[in-house]
């Protein structure tokens, strides 16, 4: 193959190459124009692309041509589909047929065969989008099918084209075929971003658009037109903010767009009024390739419904800080963190030690910290205070009613509520005058029940209480399977002791007979009651009959000491007579009285033998209810 061979060769490819780069750059100037016959429109320049090439062919032998119409037929076939390889097929078959010679019939053949490959590539993977895996696989197909063509075509064998020009034949429809593919790729990605950009600039909801540097209207989208009542966003094209707003605003608008030009300084998040609508406007700079700037592009958003909102939220909160200032009680607002987040000067005052801590944007933890700094509750815990913290505050979103009191004695009600997105209001209420009402009552119910519950004269426990402790011991001694046991007191000589010396003598004689039966126990479970008259009773729970009897002996001894006079008494002085009885928890499942009846009994025994004495009968022997006088 000679050097002028070549010169034709590169001469075809530059053709090529050409036509391809011109219809990329038309395509993509004319990309709206071109929507719906863009694959057709390409057939027809991807064959005249191909006749081209046949014109500048090699002639190798009389209706034998080398050129390089293969690679714009193959591409026709990637990138249109088979609509623009059938488009572009038929001029170069018409006009190899119109050229005629001997193998005029082969190089149709060829054409229809390479313009399959290109089909076949387009439809061969699973996305119909080309790209560089797809030309790789039309280059080899390519390779492949030229290869067949040129050593099974007769007229190219029998002519020894394909020994002289089959290698370079391949190769440079091959090297056209990726030139020019890759050319059609980068077209078909930046009409893919141009497409992108220029849907999100006119579909923007935000005003968008461009001027010059004498602050006219290049480019707006649909919004933008929409705003000044233009039915498209070309009628736009030229006009400044002259021709669209009032004077004094047009001015000041030009004089702020002539210093973002002149310093090359945006300007960012600046608030404009058109009329009744609120605008929030970002305006910058543009630059050529060399720097220079050429104009500007900004981007308005029409905030007048957020401003409306934020007004109303604000007169809201002004009404609701009034209505929370204007309460009795005290209001707090914590966020989701545990964040203060609104408070009335009530919930502050409410705690006036820690009140420096109650303030907007406070943790919760911070404010318990300072309840723990100044000891503000009573109650507060000496060690691990962080402990106590941590789980004071785990209860902030709990929906809960609580009353704590302060160190100075004053008591605060806090009812806590959670809203549905988490925020917890806390009300805060000064119980102390109830507080202090109430455990007033309380004390006075307390010692209502005392009074009920005493005997006037002796203090001790009366009849009645004793009945109440009776039975609740009974039922005790019965689960714990316990004895149980009673003594029976009874004053000797008491009706002669009262005619004389007087029944003011006589109640204190009672009440010392009571002081010491009352020392005579050591448990504060033990019971002892005026049961009546001159007759005393002592419950002695859990304890049996031989504790009892030293309970009685100890009663007999410090009566003793007392040694109250007594003329009218064989001893001389005042002296008792006791019955004991016991019993175990298992016994007392019949008949509990019986108890209090054994011990009258032994009480009886013991006046009827002499006085002065202690007297026991077991629980199950049958009883006398008889006395002595």
């Amino acid at each position: 193959m000679t050097s002028g061979s070549w010169e034709q060769f590169t001469g075809n490819l530059a053709f090529v190459t050409l036509a391809v780069a011109m219809w990329a750059h038309l395509s993509i100037w004319y990309q709206k124009r071109l929507v719906g016959i863009g694959k057709p429109v390409w057939g027809i320049v991807a064959g005249m692309t191909s006749v081209g090439s046949m014109i500048l062919a090699i002639q190798f032998d009389s209706g034998i041509y080398i050129d390089l119409r293969f690679a714009p037929l193959a591409l026709a076939g990637l990138f249109g589909g088979a609509i623009s390889a059938a488009i572009a097929a038929v001029p170069a078959i018409v006009f190899r047929g119109i050229v005629g010679g001997a193998g005029a019939f082969d190089g149709v053949l060829a054409i229809l065969i390479i313009t399959a490959i290109g089909v076949a590539t387009h439809f061969s993977f699973r996305r119909r989008t080309p790209d560089i895996h797809k030309l790789a696989a039309l280059t080899a197909g390519l390779v492949l099918g030229l290869s067949i063509i040129l050593v099974t075509l007769p007229s190219l064998t029998k002519s020894g084209a394909a020994s002289a020009f089959g290698i370079p034949l391949v190769l440079m429809n091959c090297l056209t075929t990726i030139v020019c593919g890759l050319i059609m790729l980068k077209t078909a990605r930046l009409k893919l971003e141009r497409r992108v950009l220029e849907t999100a600039f006119s579909q923007s909801p935000d005003y968008l658009y461009v001027k010059d540097r004498d602050s006219r209207f290049v480019a707006v989208n649909n919004n933008m037109a929409s705003l000044f009542h233009f039915s498209s966003p070309a009628d736009m094209f030229g006009l400044s903010d002259f021709n669209l707003r009032t004077p004094r605003d047009a001015e000041d608008l030009y004089h702020l767009e002539q210093e973002i030009i002149r310093t090359g300084e945006p300007l960012v998040d600046f608030l404009e009024r058109m009329g009744d609508r609120h605008l929030l406007s970002s305006k910058g700079p543009l630059r050529d390739s060399q720097g220079q700037i050429i104009g500007l592009a900004g981007v308005t958003r029409d905030i007048t419904e957020r401003v409306s909102l934020e007004r109303e939220l604000r007169e809201k909160r002004n009404l609701l800080t009034l209505a929370m200032n204007g309460m009795s009680e005290g209001f707090a607002m914590f966020d989701k963190k545990g964040y203060l987040i609104f408070c009335n000067e009530q919930y502050r005052d409410a705690f006036p030690l820690s009140r420096d801590a109650r303030i907007v944007g406070t943790h919760i933890t911070k404010i318990l910290q300072r309840v723990i700094e100044t000891g503000e509750r009573a109650g507060l815990p000496q060690e691990t205070p962080e402990d106590w913290i941590k789980a004071a505050a785990a209860t902030l979103h709990i929906n809960k009613d609580e009353e704590i009191q302060l160190k100075n004695g004053d008591w605060r009600a806090l009812k806590t509520r959670l809203a549905e997105d988490g925020t917890a209001m806390v009300v805060v209420s000064d119980i102390s005058a109830t507080k202090q009402a109430e455990i007033a009552l309380k004390l006075s119910a307390e010692q209502l029940r005392a009074l009920a519950d005493t005997d006037g004269l002796t203090s001790l426990v009366n009849r009645r209480a004793f009945d109440t402790a009776f039975a609740r011991e009974v039922i005790t001694c019965r689960h714990n399977h316990t004895p149980l046991s009673v003594l029976m007191i009874d004053i000797d000589r008491f009706k002669m002791y009262n005619d004389t010396y007087g029944h003011l003598a006589g109640d204190e004689c009672l009440r010392t007979v009571g002081n010491c039966l009352g020392r005579s126990v050591k448990r504060s479970t033990d019971i002892v009651a005026r049961y009546g008259g001159e007759e005393f009773v002592v419950l002695l729970p859990n304890t049996d009959e031989t504790g009892a009897m030293v309970v009685a002996e100890e009663f007999r001894r410090l009566l003793s000491h007392k040694n109250l006079p007594h003329s009218t008494s064989e001893f001389g002085r005042v002296t008792a007579s006791i019955g004991v009885s016991s019993a175990r928890g298992d016994t007392l499942h019949s008949d509990a009285q019986r108890l209090l009846a054994a011990a009258d009994s032994a009480l009886y025994r013991a006046k009827e033998q002499g006085r002065n004495q202690i007297k026991s009968q077991p629980f199950a022997e049958p009883v006398t209810t008889a006395k002595a006088g």
